[in-house]
């Protein structure tokens, strides 16, 4: 009766584990966020999700289908695909387009505060 009860609580252990992933930030990502960051086309994406190579959640939204995928198993299938070489690339070129905005946004916000620094400094002159 103890082994029984040991096993139940491993195996529901490993089921709220695994359901654990898909609720995890930055764990999922959708099929075309895939596409997007690292180049896979729909059908393979779809044929990886044919051959178990990829889990994947189906959802909608406004009545068009998407698909959850989790990351680790999309940046694996790219691995084996491409080499690990070509995914440590997509994370880099990924990474400097994101300081690419943010410096973009901050340059626009320099901008508003040197402006606004001007307009005080002359009504403080004036």
């Amino acid at each position: 009766m103890r082994d029984e009860k040991a096993d139940k609580a491993v195996a529901d252990k490993r089921i709220v584990d695994g359901d654990s992933m898909w609720s995890r930030k930055g764990a999922t990502l959708s099929d075309k966020s895939a596409r997007q960051e690292f180049g896979l086309t729909q059908p393979e994406i779809i044929a990886a999700m044919r051959a178990g190579k990829l889990q994947f959640r189906e959802s909608n939204m406004h009545g068009n289908p998407w698909y959850r995928l989790l990351r680790h198993e999309v940046e694996s299938l790219v691995r084996d695909k491409s080499g690990q070489d070509h995914l440590h690339k997509k994370k880099l070129q990924e990474e400097l387009a994101e300081l690419n905005t943010e410096a973009r946004k901050l340059a626009t916000r320099l901008k508003a505060i040197e402006r606004r620094r001007a307009e005080l400094m002359k009504e403080l002159d004036g």
